[in-house]
């Protein structure tokens, strides 16, 4: 079990805060995909993502809303969550680990990658998280609102010598390939 001294030594950089985007954004997230959901009262009861342990890598993300993935389905989870990262971080999505491991469950573009200027996106940045039950024994999954269901990495990133990118990202995915190119 580490000790106090051992993280005060460590020194763990607090590179970033989470938030939730504005209400409007979020109901009209939600009335896109799950009109029949009351977008209003879900925003007032997201909870925004915290580590479990003190010696937790990953940060918690919860389910915004009740939902079910038989084997085989998928679900875009718009979370109401936004990530304000310090430059020359990244944050990265993984599935829960129970999770992955009990249902195969699975982020569908693998690893969920939030750059740090997605912050200042037209969307404000919102974290859309889309999951699939890759499940090959028949196990449906069902996550209550409020339940952790994904975790987020914080990792510090380096560029090449020769980088001298100074295009500004405003979209969400797929924007970044867009700039300038």
């Amino acid at each position: 079990m580490p000790t106090e001294r051992y993280l005060r030594e460590r020194a763990v950089k607090r590179i970033a805060r989470f938030e939730k985007v504005s209400k409007d954004n979020y109901i009209s997230a939600v009335k896109e995909d799950y009109p029949r959901l009351n977008a209003e009262e879900i925003y007032e009861s997201i909870k925004l993502p915290k580590r479990a342990t003190r010696g937790s890598a990953g940060y918690d993300f919860y389910a915004p809303f009740d939902f079910e993935l038989k084997p085989g389905e998928t679900i875009k989870l718009p979370t109401g969550i936004r990530a304000h990262i310090d430059e020359g971080w990244v944050l990265k999505l993984y599935p829960r680990s129970g999770l992955g491991f009990k249902y195969r469950l699975q982020l569908n573009n693998t690893v969920g990658i939030i750059d740090s200027d997605y912050y200042d996106s037209d969307n404000e940045g919102h974290i859309f998280i889309k999951l699939t039950n890759d499940s090959n024994e028949g196990r449906t999954l069902s996550v209550k609102a409020g339940e952790g269901f994904c975790q987020g990495i914080f990792i510090e990133y380096g560029i090449t010598e020769d980088d001298d990118v100074s295009d500004i990202r405003n979209g969400g995915f797929g924007s970044t390939t867009k700039n300038g190119l």
